[in-house]
């Protein structure tokens, strides 16, 4: 059987997934017809996400590497000596990676290595080369705080603790909250990371009713008076998968029943930058049990890897410090440091109105061409949540998506509760350009309007 590894020169890693099975292949390291590993198994050994195992068998039989058998499992095909080399393949349209665009007007590929050098040649520059304290430097924590203060008021410097991305942020709070049984509640539909760290510690998920403004807080008070959660997780902005954004008073609500019924709070906020309104965060009604999570990753760029944990107080920050030190040691040290320097000369903050002006042009792109289907979705943000109406199963639909040539994510993927919404979340931003978003939206809607598998069978 396969042994699963990465090709390190991949652009992705779905893709060094995908260029190693190749390699083995040609090379005769794995016979044709074997069988392949089940994916959670490949995503365990190469300790990635399940879904970038998915994207990787999808490319594999797109390319002719591997098909599918009902029942049995993926196995390597027997025809591979016939196919065609891979640069004869037509591209996959990738809208299935949450990651902001990069328009020219955020001009990255300039700002990076003109920020860098000018970093480095600084006075103390090559300090940023250097390992440094797990809770981030004094001078990134002071940064961090000010950029922070545009959503999130009187943030001390003690309390922020500089991480290498939110991924590793959250894994560290729930290291250091929760313990093997312990109950999380989340809204149904859910971040794919927080179900990942669950499984690992062996948290116990219970799901949230929703509506289109997030978790209900009828449905909170329900589950704190029944399972005694220790931690409530939510996405109060842009929440991925749906979209919905929290209103004022439901954010009032729902702090009030968290204090009240002792349940911590972790608020992962990756998105409230790209929106031009400023709403009240949970942190700022229930500090004193609210640790807040803000990535640059989804309003900037995912090259930085940083991340900015607002702790309940400098204690709890050393402590969450501590576990960090076990993990991961520190955030990137230079790219921490480059991401303080564009806070201070506004560089971060003119990257984030670019991307946030073409989230706007490609979500009225989608408007256009998704017409009067059922979706959710944030004017400033780069996903959006298609509700499937009619006989169509989300994976029926992600799969036929597939074989049209656009990667998307079902809502399985985001599922907390047993019957998850027929829904797939369509990321906009990773297309390179609109030209591809607008051919992967079209091939999308053209699936659309054709009755479901179960429908034709049914006729």
């Amino acid at each position: 059987m396969w042994r699963p590894r990465l090709t390190d020169s991949a652009r992705m890693k779905y893709l060094g997934i995908v260029e190693a099975l190749e390699a083995d292949v040609r090379s005769g390291r794995i016979a044709r017809g074997e069988r392949l590993p089940p994916q959670r198994a490949i995503a365990d050994a190469l300790d990635v996400d399940l879904t970038t195992v998915t994207r990787a068998f999808n490319e594999a039989r797109r390319r002719g590497l591997v098909e599918a058998q009902a029942g049995r499992g993926t196995f390597i095909t027997e025809r591979l000596a016939g196919s065609a080399p891979v640069e004869h393949f037509r591209p996959l349209i990738d809208l299935s990676m949450n990651i902001p665009p990069q328009p020219a007007a955020a001009n990255l590929r300039k700002a990076f290595p003109q920020g860098i050098a000018e970093l480095l040649g600084s006075n103390r520059g090559m300090l940023s080369l250097h390992y440094h304290e797990s809770t981030g430097t004094e001078p990134d924590r002071h940064a961090a705080a000010n950029w922070l203060a545009q959503r999130l008021d009187g943030v001390a410097a003690e309390r922020v603790v500089v991480a290498g991305g939110a991924q590793s942020a959250l894994f560290a709070i729930c290291e250091l909250l929760l313990g093997r049984g312990d109950v999380v509640v989340a809204g149904e539909m859910t971040y794919p990371g927080l179900k990942a760290i669950a499984i690992q510690k062996g948290l116990m998920l219970e799901p949230l009713a929703m509506d289109g403004q997030g978790i209900l807080p009828d449905a909170f008070e329900k589950a704190c008076r029944e399972k005694s959660p220790k931690a409530l997780y939510l996405i109060p902005s842009i929440d991925n998968p749906t979209t919905a954004t929290m209103p004022e008073d439901r954010r009032r609500k729902i702090a009030a029943l968290a204090q009240q019924h002792g349940v911590a709070i972790i608020e992962d906020d990756p998105y409230a930058p790209l929106r031009p309104e400023r709403i009240v965060t949970m942190a700022a009604l229930a500090g004193a049990i609210t640790w807040h999570i803000a990535t640059l990753s989804k309003c900037a760029t995912p090259a930085l890897r940083v991340a900015y944990v607002v702790a309940p107080n400098a204690t709890k920050a050393l402590r969450l410090a501590g576990v960090l030190r076990a993990t991961i040691l520190m955030a990137p040290p230079l790219m921490s440091a480059l991401a303080s320097r564009w806070i201070a000369d506004g560089t971060l903050d003119e990257i984030i109105r670019a991307i946030r002006a073409e989230n706007v042009e490609r979500q009225k792109l989608a408007a256009a061409i998704l017409g009067d289907a059922a979706y959710a979705a944030d004017p400033y943000g780069h996903h959006l949540w298609l509700r499937l109406a009619g006989q169509w199963h989300a994976a029926d639909f992600a799969e036929h998506a597939d074989r049209a040539g656009v990667s998307i994510v079902p809502s399985s993927v985001f599922s907390v509760a047993a019957h998850p919404t027929e829904a797939v979340r369509l990321s906009l931003g990773i297309a390179p350009d609109r030209g591809a978003l607008e051919d992967g939206l079209s091939q999308l809607a053209s699936l659309l309007s054709q009755p479901s598998v179960a429908a034709r069978t049914m006729v």
